[in-house]
């Protein structure tokens, strides 16, 4: 690409990132090309305000590569449809079958992110206290993509400048080799510093869709507890407890189904958000995850394998004017069943439904389903819209991080994990309250209350890849607990994702992630 298209699509990317609505607070009415931008605090703060608009394009990215692979979903097929997922959810991932391509479409967003600190740092019309705040929010999202991409890839190619805006635009002067895990680690880390650093003092926001001092704060917390699992460095709990402890005016909510709905946006148990409203924007391939409109009605029941009535549309997403759906994925019912029956996270996560064979006593049921509740937006006009807030970090994510931290400290994590199983029976009393055990003992408690508590939200997978017993990450199968999804002898390597052969054909530097099997001249 010449440099007089890049400058367009520079241009371009301003432009559209303007077409948020006025949750995102922009409504650009000028066309900006590279000639007369970058000149005034409006065109800074609206081009900020595009690389969050970016960033909730990758919501559904964040669940494929968080969560997916971490044993919760189902490769049950629902409705005789093609589940381009399966592949992934099965750990069938090779070079051919990557399960995500072009290293996740992250390196997108990371060069406009390097392009507006390279501006910003250079401007002087903004207030040092403007300034600092809108670099701190681009350092803070450049480290969360980069620690996605070391969680994915291990190492990857680093990119920390616009190249081709600064002049090089020769094809083979731009390849560059994937750099070493402990060298990403270096670049997330020193981000996420800078970040925290010119954020200050300054407070967090009381509208929680960008990035904030809290947010910054949390992505700290969350790369110094990997750092210190992962690759053993024990000095990094420290590092994250300060990070996670630092984080002020969060409070769980009473009712967990509260934390998540429409009518409750920028609660206190919010951290960070990625928005989406009612005629703006509406989240990604929902309802890929609920009851298909086309068979559901008057074939199933709720809750019971005896008697009805027959369930007709119970979340509403078959009215006339509303949304028409194919369930393709779901998770478990196992998942649904490890539940306890008073925790009121299982109703809140999930609805589930029978259907039921009433010709023999008792009766038998023939299809057990359940469908995702959580995050299933809003009726307005008799229309469902998926449009809940898609929380990245909320106050339970600090008290269960700050829990292992404790456990990994030899500490009693009881104070933490007990505040997040009270508000799961309120107002009902914790049926089988914590009790300190072993350290490998409070592990999979601690994982169990994760599982529970942050179901579609991207994090089972990089848990089981922390989260360890006996001195192995969960990730791996174990008679020891029921949590593995590889087998370590065969495919322990598959906890890196593979690049496709598309990457190392246009760049000949970038090799095969180590493990995979590789037709690379």
């Amino acid at each position: 690409m010449n440099k007089f298209k890049y400058i367009f699509l520079i241009a371009l990317f301003a432009i559209l990132s303007g077409s948020c609505k006025k949750a995102l607070e922009l409504a650009p009415e000028d066309y900006f090309g590279d000639g007369n931008f970058w000149q005034n605090e409006s065109q800074v703060t609206n081009f900020m305000v595009g690389l969050h608009k970016q960033f909730r394009d990758n919501q559904f990215q964040f669940v494929r590569l968080g969560e997916m692979r971490g044993g919760g979903f189902s490769n049950v097929d629902r409705q005789n449809t093609s589940l381009n997922e399966l592949p992934i959810i099965e750990q069938r991932i090779d070079e051919n079958s990557a399960g995500v391509g072009s290293w996740g479409g992250f390196y997108g967003p990371i060069l406009q992110l390097n392009l507006f600190i390279q501006k910003v740092e250079a401007v002087t019309f903004l207030s040092e206290s403007s300034k600092n705040y809108l670099l701190a929010q681009a350092y803070a999202m450049r480290s969360y993509y980069y620690f996605h991409l070391l969680r994915t890839y291990g190492g990857v190619p680093i990119w920390l400048e616009p190249e081709v805006l600064n002049g090089k635009t020769d094809a083979v002067e731009l390849r560059k080799a994937r750099s070493t895990e402990a060298e990403v680690l270096a670049v997330v880390k020193s981000d996420i510093g800078k970040s925290v650093s010119l954020f200050g003092s300054s407070a967090s926001p009381a509208d929680k869709s960008q990035w904030s001092p809290n947010a910054a704060l949390m992505l700290k917390g969350e790369i110094y507890l990997w750092s210190a699992k992962v690759y053993g460095t024990a000095a990094d709990l420290t590092e994250a407890k300060n990070a996670l402890n630092a984080v002020t005016g969060t409070s769980l909510q009473a009712n967990f189904a509260d934390a998540f709905s429409y009518s409750k946006k920028n609660n206190n148990e919010v951290i960070l958000a990625i928005r989406f409203r009612v005629g703006e924007a509406e989240m990604t391939n929902y309802a890929s995850f609920l009851y298909s409109t086309f068979n559901f009605d008057g074939q199933h029941y709720k809750d019971s394998l005896a008697t009805g009535p027959l369930l007709v549309d119970p979340l509403v997403i078959a009215a006339t004017n509303s949304q028409q759906i194919i369930q393709r994925y779901g998770y478990t019912f196992e998942l649904f069943q490890s539940y306890d029956v008073l925790d009121k996270r299982r109703n809140a996560t999930f609805y589930d439904y029978y259907k039921v064979n009433t010709t023999v006593t008792p009766h038998v049921p023939t299809v057990r389903n359940t469908a995702l509740v959580k995050f299933l937006g809003t009726i307005d006009a008799n229309k469902r819209y998926f449009a809940d807030d898609w929380t990245v970090y909320r106050e339970s994510d600090r008290l269960l991080m700050l829990a292992e931290i404790a456990n990994a400290e030899g500490s009693d994590p009881q104070q933490y994990i007990q505040q997040v199983r009270d508000r799961a029976f309120a107002p009902d009393a914790d049926p089988a309250p914590f009790v300190n055990g072993s350290q490998d003992e409070n592990e999979l408690a601690i994982f169990e209350e994760r599982t529970k508590e942050f179901v579609y939200e991207g994090k089972r997978w990089y848990d089981i890849r922390r989260m360890k017993y006996a001195g192995e990450p969960l990730v791996f199968k174990s008679a020891n607990h029921p949590y593995g999804v590889l087998d370590k002898a065969t495919d322990g390597y598959k906890i890196l994702w593979p690049i496709e052969a598309a990457i190392w054909t246009n760049d000949p530097l970038v090799d095969q992630t180590p493990g995979y099997a590789t037709a690379k001249p």
